[in-house]
């Protein structure tokens, strides 16, 4: 399908990338912490959508096929859609050594080519803070969703705007990065309240910069913050990145 932004943004280039889609999981979901924000995120989505059994699931921008292997997992019927050719190829491998039914293809979160509520769970993980013009995709992945919408992002209120800051100067200069957004709560609600949701849950994981996490590289360590930050309040007004399911009103 035609891009309705240009090739050249870094959504698309650097995921067209066949080593990158084959070191994406490794990098972002190995070793003990990131299994264990793997683990959380999971549990998280597996809460918000509930029961899925022969219930239809759309997963935007799959990648890897995270979510999409995830909810398959689960007896739902997924679909799962991506711009890039490379990450959707590692999607299919892993989705075939489980044998899991998942329609995999090339699509874009910018322009979904579904009728309207075509689906009963729509999820899209780790594509607002990418995307060209993040609040057209929020708006298209509302339009396919006959009840749910299940999106992550990072917050402005965390450690992650300093990084995302660093990113964008870095990329100025020519550096080969993913210069990424961060979200206020109050401008992603406000989004989905223009399209017909609500936010009704959220989920958030860490305070200290997931960076630090892996570089400390004890999941107890991880847990143990973590708690104390939600015991302090502190989870609540600042983790990130943050999950949230919003329902049709």
């Amino acid at each position: 399908m035609s891009r309705p932004h240009s090739g050249d943004h870094y959504s698309y280039t650097v995921y067209a990338d066949p080593a990158t889609a084959r070191s994406f999981d490794q990098r972002r979901f190995g070793g003990p912490i990131g299994r264990m924000v793997a683990a959380s995120q999971a549990s998280a989505i597996e809460r918000f959508a509930g029961p899925v059994q022969d219930r239809t699931i759309l997963d935007v921008g799959t990648g890897t096929g995270r979510a999409a292997l995830l909810m398959a997992r689960l007896g739902a019927r997924v679909t799962a859609v991506d711009p890039s050719t490379e990450m959707l190829a590692i999607a299919r491998t892993q989705a075939a050594e489980e044998s899991l039914a998942i329609r995999f293809a090339v699509g874009d979160a910018h322009q979904l080519e579904f009728p309207d509520r075509a689906f009963d769970v729509v999820v899209s993980l780790r594509v607002l803070m990418h995307a060209a013009d993040w609040k057209r995709c929020l708006t298209e992945l509302c339009r396919v969703s006959d009840g749910l919408v299940i999106v992550d992002y990072p917050s402005s209120h965390s450690v992650a705007l300093f990084q995302a800051i660093g990113r964008r100067v870095t990329h100025r200069f020519g550096a080969r990065t993913e210069p990424y957004r961060v979200f206020g709560d109050r401008a992603v609600a406000a989004v989905l309240r223009k399209a017909g949701f609500r936010v009704c849950a959220e989920h958030r994981q860490f305070v200290l910069p997931i960076a630090l996490h892996k570089a400390v590289g004890s999941r107890r360590f991880s847990e143990m913050t973590r708690d104390w930050s939600a015991r302090l309040g502190l989870l609540r007004l600042f983790g990130s990145p943050v999950t949230i399911v919003a329902e049709r009103w």
